[in-house]
């Protein structure tokens, strides 16, 4: 099994190479990729060294498929270069999610849908990927009517830049920026660029990502999504009402079941998930579970994951995963 890794010196980049690792995927070869800057660079995958190459050798080194985390514009541009050299892409950018001739995946919700034909393959933004974990099982229940969601984002789902720009605010050196304020001792509610209708493209995500993987164009979506000074993990207060009403023993039992979901909550010793907590974990956590008095079929839930992880890396290995599972690399 030959697998290309573009954006290997990256972020997220090198934390699919961990997961790879954890989960002893069935490397036969790694094939690093990167911009040209980093071609001849050594990365070290599972006790050996692999020399990083850029996009084209990578496509003439025939990999069975490649986990791009490059940004949209180099997906867009190569993506389709691998697919029609038969390589199956597992893509983490924004670039295909929307796309209807692409599957946007969470192997739990929705990996059965993935066919041969499939050689682009959407890996869903972070924030979206924990919350409809979160949902999903709930939407099958008592299907989801109106989301309302709120965002608490690390700095780390901006990049490498911002982990800098808060490492130097905290020691007091001035240095680059990757936001327009200071982001320690804040909260910058501003995640990506704003679109036309006064919401950011992240918040947007949520809305347009979150009807397509539960498949449901009917379910409502508003989000603000706020940047917080945290290294790790994007905590999320989502409140969702339902066509049916709902039973809060049973919606724990349902999370309790799910895979990929852990619920933490007793707030008699006040358990309830946290970045510090969920930082380097693969599941989705969920807690302070608890009806809405305010109006019928509501609840209130707050999700925390590993942005770098479940949010982004494991997520697409996972769906590599299922393609090897199912005959389909």
């Amino acid at each position: 099994m030959k697998v290309a890794v573009v954006g290997a010196t990256g972020l997220v980049g090198q934390v699919m190479l961990k997961v790879l690792e954890e989960r002893n995927f069935p490397v036969s070869e790694l094939i690093p990729v990167a911009s040209e800057r980093s071609i001849g660079k050594l990365i070290s995958f599972n006790g050996n060294d692999y020399k990083v190459v850029g996009m084209q050798t990578a496509i003439d080194m025939k990999p069975n498929v490649a986990l791009f985390s490059a940004g949209g514009d180099t997906s867009l541009e190569w993506a389709p270069k691998f697919a029609d050299a038969g390589i199956t892409v597992i893509d983490n950018s924004s670039a295909w999610r929307m796309d209807q001739s692409k599957r946007l995946v969470v192997p739990e919700i929705n990996a059965a849908q993935l066919t041969s034909e499939d050689k682009i393959i959407a890996n869903p933004n972070c924030s979206t990927i924990q919350m409809v974990l979160a949902l999903a099982p709930l939407h099958r229940k008592y299907k989801i009517k109106r989301i309302v969601v709120s965002t608490y984002q690390s700095i780390s789902g901006t990049g490498v830049k911002a982990v800098k720009q808060l490492e130097n605010e905290m020691a007091g050196i001035k240095g680059e920026m990757a936001y327009p304020y200071p982001i320690h001792q804040n909260a910058i509610p501003h995640c990506d660029v704003f679109e036309d209708n006064g919401y950011t493209k992240e918040e947007m995500k949520l809305v347009r990502e979150t009807q397509k993987i539960l498949d449901d164009r009917t379910i409502a979506v508003t989000a603000t999504a706020v940047r917080i000074p945290t290294a790790g993990g994007h905590s999320e207060a989502i409140n969702v009402e339902f066509e049916n009403d709902f039973d809060v023993v049973e919606v724990r039992r349902l999370l309790n079941e799910s895979p990929g979901v852990v619920v933490q909550d007793n707030i008699d010793v006040n358990t309830y998930p946290m970045p510090i907590y969920a930082n380097g974990k693969d599941d989705v956590f969920v807690g302070r579970i608890r009806r809405d008095g305010s109006q019928p079929n509501t609840l209130n839930l707050w999700v925390v994951s590993d942005n770098l992880r479940k949010g982004a890396a494991t997520n697409t290995i996972q769906i590599a995963e299922h393609l090897l599972k199912q005959n389909l690399l």
